[in-house]
């Protein structure tokens, strides 16, 4: 029997992001799970190799309005207090951060940022991104690091952008996952966004993207091969 990933949605679009596709690859068995929908989180006696948490329309700070993210927050800290492996993007990233003590919140000058960003590694997190990059970006709050946690990388606007709690959980800003198709059908669904305080405009966007995309992606997948769930 394959092993098994779970993926956790917060939408109803993805599943043929770049994480799942790489996975599927690798011979991983994809078990998708939408806590807004009224999925049932697994128990964490339950044999998954890792868990992936992506992004959505909602926020931290509705938990206390919405049960399923309650309930989701429980799940990520004692999913992460095993030290088991797991990769939060943006949302998913802000979970982490929220479920192991951390605040969640807005810019404080209301600055988005939509489009691709570049990031910085820090000291700790040179091993993880070797230099610089552009990566794409969706949000308009941010996560601070909570306590134990490594800060991996720093950007302008928004300083926190990716950190690890414990050996092999990721709690990432940005989205690496979205393919062109993906980030196309954002810019359709969501294209009032694009006049927000920090936002780039859509052709901004798809110039960056010739740039920018695939150094993105060959970072996203050694990221799961070296770090998250390595080979060999």
């Amino acid at each position: 029997m394959p092993e098994k990933v779970l993926l956790i949605q917060h939408m109803d679009d993805g599943r043929q992001d770049r994480v799942a596709s790489h996975l599927s690859r690798r011979g991983f068995a994809l078990q998708w799970c939408n806590p807004s929908r009224g999925d049932a989180l697994p128990g964490h006696d339950e044999d998954h190799a890792a868990v992936v948490v992506y992004g959505g329309i909602q926020s931290v700070n509705d938990a206390e309005h919405h049960a399923y993210m309650r309930a989701e927050l429980d799940w990520v800290q004692r999913w992460v207090a095993d030290d088991r492996p797991y990769l939060g993007l943006c949302l998913g990233g802000q979970l982490l951060a929220r479920a192991l003590g951390a605040e969640v919140g807005p810019h404080p000058g209301g600055l988005h940022e939509i489009g691709f960003v570049p990031i910085a590694p820090t000291e700790a997190g040179e091993s993880i991104l070797p230099g610089p990059l552009h990566v794409y970006q969706w949000h308009h709050e941010g996560f601070d690091i909570p306590d134990g946690g490594e800060l991996l990388a720093t950007g302008e606007v928004y300083s926190n952008q990716a950190f690890r709690a414990g050996r092999r959980a990721f709690g990432l800003q940005f989205h690496p996952e979205a393919t062109p198709q993906m980030r196309d059908e954002w810019l359709d669904a969501s294209a009032h966004m694009l006049s927000e305080p920090g936002a780039h405009g859509r052709e901004r966007q798809q110039a960056d993207a010739r740039r920018f995309d695939q150094p993105m992606a060959d970072w996203l997948l050694n990221l799961i091969d070296a770090h998250l769930l390595p080979t060999g």
